[in-house]
């Protein structure tokens, strides 16, 4: 049984990160997506929150082989841990493969797991957490951006940011 990590920040999940866990469930007999939690940065959504807005956003009922969970440790020693082969990373045209390959090599380095790429759904490859969250900040619908489940709860988070 190949067991796949799907880690990142998901801060918050987007229809882009929905289409690289729903796409890596067709490959591997279980994916854990992993909100990898990052000390040095200030997310607008606690741990918690991110991991219950994706299972909702999956509803996890369709998705027996997914597991959702969170880690502030190496994504490498999550992998350990849980018997995982293979990171997914989804890649869009704006220069994620640069970066990403760096990670994939250390990745490797570090406990021999690998690293697979996805190329993003050309529908929805403009889309990241970054640009949601900006756009939700000037007032923009991120309707179709984001689950319809994230919509309120980055509304909140937003009025409480301002206030």
């Amino acid at each position: 049984m190949t067991i796949a990590v799907c880690p990142g920040s998901y801060d918050p999940v987007t229809a882009g990160h929905l289409d690289v866990i729903e796409r890596s469930t067709r490959f591997f007999a279980e994916v854990h997506v992993v909100v990898a939690v990052n000390a040095a940065k200030r997310p607008l959504f606690p741990a918690a929150t991110r991991v219950e807005a994706i299972r909702r956003a999956l509803d996890m009922d369709g998705y027996t082989d997914v597991k959702v969970t969170s880690t502030d440790g190496l994504i490498t020693d999550y992998c350990r841990q849980v018997g995982a082969a293979v990171i997914v990373k989804g890649l869009r045209q704006n220069g994620d493969y640069e970066a990403e390959l760096g990670m994939a090599l250390v990745n490797r380095k570090l406990s021999g797991v690998e690293t697979l790429f996805l190329p993003a759904d050309p529908v929805l490859e403009h889309i990241s957490s970054s640009i949601v969250k900006d756009v939700a900040r000037h007032g923009g619908d991120v309707t179709g951006m984001v689950p319809d489940c994230v919509v309120p709860l980055l509304a909140d988070a937003l009025n409480r940011e301002g206030a």
